[in-house]
C-alpha cells in the first residue's frame, strides 16, 4: 500500500527578492540553469513545463500546476516509477534583496520505494538548494 511521502529541504537564503525568484521559477525554461549534463539529458522545456532523462529515474516530466504570486510555485510531475509527484517552492522575503525558499517534494510511494528514494531525494534537494544559493542570475534569465 502506498502513502504520501514528504521530503523537505533546509531553508535556502537566496540573493534576490521573492518577486524575482517567483518570476524566474514560473518560467520552466530557466530550470536549465540547474540541470547538469552529467545527470540529466534530453531536456525539453517551454514556459510551463519541462521534461528530461535522469539517471536512475528515466524520463521525468514536470508542469506548473499552481502559482500564488511571489509566495508559492507548485510543479506536478511524473515518471515511470512515480505516476504523480509534486515539487513545491515556498517563497518568503527575508530582507532587502533576499528571500528564503523551502523546497518540498511529495510523492505517493510504497514503503520499499520510499526506503530506496529517501537518500537520493534528500541529496537532490540539498544539491538544488546549494545551487540556488550560489546562483546570481535570478533577475537575468539565461545567465
Amino acid at each position: 500500500m502506498s502513502e504520501i511521502s514528504t521530503f523537505t529541504s533546509r531553508p535556502a537564503r537566496i540573493t534576490c527578492t521573492a518577486r524575482e525568484f517567483y518570476d524566474f521559477v514560473t518560467d520552466a525554461r530557466n530550470f536549465e540553469q540547474f540541470i547538469s549534463a552529467e545527470t540529466f539529458s534530453d531536456l525539453k522545456a517551454d514556459k510551463d513545463s519541462l521534461s528530461f532523462q535522469a539517471s536512475m529515474l528515466g524520463s521525468v516530466s514536470l508542469r506548473i500546476s499552481e502559482k500564488i504570486m511571489y509566495s508559492k510555485v507548485i510543479y506536478r510531475g511524473e515518471n515511470q516509477q512515480v505516476k504523480d509527484f509534486m515539487l513545491k517552492a515556498d517563497i518568503a522575503d527575508s530582507g532587502p534583496g533576499s528571500c528564503e525558499v523551502i523546497l518540498t517534494l511529495q510523492a505517493e510511494l510504497n514503503p520499499m520505494l520510499r526506503m530506496f528514494a529517501e537518500a537520493p531525494v534528500k541529496k537532490f534537494l540539498d544539491a538544488l538548494t546549494s545551487q540556488m544559493e550560489k546562483f546570481r542570475g535570478w533577475n537575468n534569465p539565461g545567465s
